[in-house]
Formats: C-alpha cells, structure tokens, sequence
C-alpha cells in the first residue's frame, strides 16, 4: 500500500483536519511529520443527537479522533512534552482513547530555554520580527542543526540528558545574560522539568520509521499530515517569515523516514479564499471591510494564538506553485461557503510588479513584496450551499468558480468543503485513486 501525504496549499489554516478526518475510516496511521505546537487542527464532529463537538489540536495528529487509527509523531516533529500531555489530558477528559499513540525516539524536544530564546528573540527583532508563535519551535530546530538538540531518547538516560543540556546551555546563557539581560537558565531546573514526563512518556516510545515500512509491507494506509503549509516551508516558502521546517511533501520522507518511491498520493488542502497569520508579503490581502466580511464569515481566528488572520481573495498563482513543489494529485477546496452572498467574486490569476506581468511565483522575495495582484471577476451566488452533498447540487456560479479555480492551478479539485462539519462535504473524485 503506497504513502499518502497531505500538505497545505497556502500559508496553513486551510483546513486540514477535515481532509484528515475525511479519509480516517480507510487510513490506519496518521503520521505527523514536522513542526511542533506551533500550529493547530480544528476538526468539527456530529454527535448523534445533533449536536457538535469541536476539538483543537497542536501536537496531536488529527487521526487521534477516529477510532482504530494509530497516530503517530514522527522523527521530524518537535515537541513540547507539557503541551503534549495536557492535550491527551483533556482528549481523554471528553472520553476520547489517546492510547493508541506512537512518538518517534529521534524526535527533538523542546526545552524551556528554547520557548525564552524564542520570546526574547522576537522582541529584540522589533519591526525586522518573523511572527512566529513564541513556542520555542524555530530555536529547537536550529540546535537540531547545530547538533547539540535534545531526542526523546535521550530523557531514558539522565547522564546523557544532563550532559547535552549542559552543553546547550553553556553557550546560551551567555547571550541570555550578555545579550539579553536575562537570567542563565538552570541545569538541574531544566534537566528536572525534562525528566518528569519520562515514565508517561516511554510506553509511547518506538522507531517510527520501522513501524511505518512494516505497516507499508503489510498494505496497511499510511498518511502524513504536514503541518503549517507550503509557503512556510522554510526552504519552498516566503522565506524568511517561514517556520522551521519542511511541510511540503517531500518533508514526509525525512519528517517520517518513509523514502519517496513509496509515496503515491499527494492531497493539497486549498481555502477557498486565501489567509495569514503572522508577519510577510501576501499580494491579495485585504485591509478594508471585504476582509473584515472574510475574518467575520470564515472566523478566522487562529487555533494556537487566537490571533486574527489576515484575510484575502483566492490566489491562484499560489495554488499552482503549491501543485509543482508538491506534485499534487488531488486539491480539497475547503470553506467555500463563505463566499456565499457576494456579487462577484475576485480570483487573483497573475501578478504585475514593476509594470511586468508575472503568472508564475517570482524568484525573489523583494519582487514577491512588491506584486500587485491581477484579478479575474467571477459571478456570486446567494444560495446556502451547506446542505449540498453532490457537485451538481451547488449552484452554477459556485460550479463554474470550483472549475475556473480548478483550471488555473492545473490539477483537480476532488472534495469541496460546505460547512464546518465533518460531514458537510462534496466528494467530486475519490481521494485515494484516480477515478
């Protein structure tokens, strides 16, 4: 059974939980990749009275909540272990089993002087700041790099763990106190606070990358989740107001340790306008009451920080940048709803910068800062399109939209989200085939 990997299209916040929560009955691991806590799922569920439960996740693979799927946070993911129980605390406090959860020995865990370095980073930044969430992530992956990062493995051993804590800190408290007048972080404090996770921690422990071959060797499904989204992938992004890691596809092969012939199925989740949190360029964004009507309408809000998103028209020279760094097969449009009630709708479908069009990404970052996005009117429609179930339910201007979307970022459209719920979807094509 091959590989699937799920990525976002945009700059995340596209709705990848649903897609997620939409193949979990054919899935039998969902393998988180990259990233940490730093960004968040929301999957809506029906209950069977009617009612609706919603849940959060940042650390958890959204698979966590579909009952026979083992979730699993691989060697790319960085964690913050108080985060993470607290969020299988209260995943169980609502009588849902997390103890099917598989986590990585090689995954690198984030320290409490990582999340202080983040902060302190940030605001020394000033008006030059990245945006990034304060949680420690980007530090974690940089000591990754610079090889003095501490695995999960590496809590088993308390002579090892205090020995790469110390060798971290031996240069950071330098600039904790040098640099930022802040105060040096503590050995034993640090070493303390990483060791009382452990013996919750070790049943959870295993080599992922081998789980993972033999549940590909035994046709089992195995889909990787990226998180954040294919302009934050810090080599494919609009870098520098990236994250820190690789959430494109290819990330699945070093986030997971699965090698790329064993992929086959690449799903990009695509909104059906276009949102960012945090600070960079983005060419369609709207900073008048037409992006007010998409944050109201589409609450976007985000998951981890409740930040306001910032809001504007579908991009698709973005959609196809994402289709050719990812090579996707399928795109899920969610959140079309939204679009409901307005007169026409604009679709940005190229570029000007300096008087010169442009229908693919620029190279550089300062011709990106600089583009004036090139619009395309489409017709609105004022139909409720929540109860629609079948493609040929929707109304003809809400159809010609998904096709026109469709044909400008050059692969299909096979789901359509109508609403927030798990169930308010429109599948076109099956996502795992090509029919």
């Amino acid at each position: 059974m091959p590989a699937i990997v799920l990525v976002g299209a945009q700059w995340g916040d596209e709705g990848k939980g649903k897609a997620t929560d939409l193949l979990g009955s054919r899935i039998d691991y969902v393998v988180k990749f990259n990233g940490g806590n730093n960004a968040g799922h929301t999957v809506v569920i029906e209950q069977p009275d009617g009612s609706r439960e919603k849940y959060a996740l940042h650390l958890l693979p959204s698979g966590i909540l579909t009952e026979g799927v083992v979730p699993v946070i691989a060697n790319g993911v960085v964690i913050d272990l108080g985060v993470l129980f607290e969020e299988i605390d209260a995943l169980n406090a609502r009588g849902i089993d997390t103890s099917r959860l598989v986590v990585s020995g090689n995954a690198h865990v984030i320290a409490s002087y990582n999340r202080t370095l983040d902060k302190v980073t940030e605001r020394f930044l000033g008006s030059r700041r990245i945006g990034t969430t304060g949680r420690g992530i980007g530090p974690t992956y940089a000591d990754k790099m610079s090889r003095v990062g501490i695995r999960v493995q590496d809590l088993f051993d308390e002579s090892i763990l205090r020995q790469k804590v110390e060798a971290a800190l031996e240069v950071k408290n330098q600039v904790f106190v040098k640099v930022y007048n802040r105060r040096a972080s503590d050995v034993d404090e640090v070493v303390e606070d990483l060791l009382q996770y452990v013996e919750r921690l070790r049943p959870m422990v295993a080599d992922t990358s081998l789980l993972l071959e033999k549940a590909l060797n035994d046709d089992q499904a195995v889909l990787c989740e990226a998180g954040q989204a294919t302009l934050l992938d810090v080599d494919h992004g609009t870098y520098p107001y990236v994250t820190s890691s690789n959430a494109i596809s290819a990330g699945a092969c070093t986030g997971a340790g699965i090698p790329p012939t064993r992929i086959d199925r690449v799903i990009a989740v695509l909104k059906a306008y276009t949102t960012r949190v945090g600070e960079g360029p983005f060419p369609t964004e709207l900073l008048d009451d037409k992006g007010e009507f998409l944050r109201k309408q589409g609450a976007e809000f985000g998951v981890t920080t409740g930040r306001p998103r910032r809001c504007g028209w579908m991009d698709t020279v973005i959609g196809r940048y994402a289709n050719r760094v990812n090579g996707v097969t399928d795109f899920v449009l969610t959140k079309l709803d939204i679009l409901g009630g307005l007169d026409t709708v604009p679709v940005c479908v190229a570029y000007e910068i300096d008087g010169v069009r442009y229908d693919e990404m620029p190279m550089s970052q300062s011709d990106f800062h600089h583009a004036t996005p090139i619009y395309e009117e489409l017709p609105g429609w004022f139909e409720d399109i929540g109860t629609c179930r079948t493609y040929g339910e929707l109304p003809a201007n809400c159809r010609a939209y998904v096709e026109f979307v469709e044909q400008r970022i050059g692969a299909r459209v096979s789901v359509i989200g109508v609403g927030p719920g798990r169930e308010e979807v429109i599948v076109r094509h099956d996502l795992l085939s090509d029919k």
